[in-house]
């Protein structure tokens, strides 16, 4: 599998503390994989209002080998980590969705003792090679797709051919109702 890439946008932070006060400027962001020695970096945070807050979009490379991203809120030009999150990529990669969907996710963030110390909203999506579109995907553009059921589950329609198509479930994922 080749090296893909995310848009990751860094959106705020909530309740985050340093040295028990609230803060609320003179942080940024640092993001990087497991698998890569590159990391990146947002701007200086907006000290205007409330927590941190810094909506600004990244483009990560996440190589094949990666299984998570690793996200840091860092004060005082790096010297000391606020808080940090490990997030899975399997959050946001593969599943039932299409790969570009946008995804909207809260983290807790945890600092250099693992104590919780706020919660970092992202937004997350693949970012998806505009010529590489699959054949289902250029039959939906030209119109042969009739229901939007097919475009929300991204199955490819089959024509009345008497081949029927499983969708695996997780049973245990769902509440048992008591009677």
């Amino acid at each position: 599998m080749a090296t893909r890439y995310i848009e990751l946008t860094v959106i705020a932070a909530e309740n985050l503390q340093s040295n028990r006060k609230p803060l609320k400027k003179n942080s940024f962001v640092t993001v990087r994989t497991d698998a890569a020695s590159k990391s990146y970096r947002t701007a200086e945070t907006d000290s205007e209002g409330g927590g941190p807050r810094w909506n600004e979009k990244l483009v990560i490379e996440v190589p094949a080998q990666a299984r998570n991203v690793i996200m840091e809120v860092q004060c005082q030009n790096g010297a000391r980590t606020i808080g940090a999150a490990t997030i899975p990529l399997t959050d946001f990669i593969g599943g039932w969705v299409p790969e570009s969907y946008m995804h909207f996710l809260s983290y807790r963030l945890r600092d250099e003792r693992g104590v919780r110390n706020g919660i970092m909203n992202i937004s997350v999506r693949m970012k998806v090679d505009e010529g590489a579109t699959s054949t289902y995907a250029r039959k939906l553009s030209s119109g042969c797709a009739t229901t939007s059921s097919q475009t929300k589950l991204g199955y490819p329609a089959v024509d009345n051919s008497g081949v029927v198509t499983g969708v695996p479930v997780n049973w245990n994922s769902y509440s048992r109702v008591q009677y």
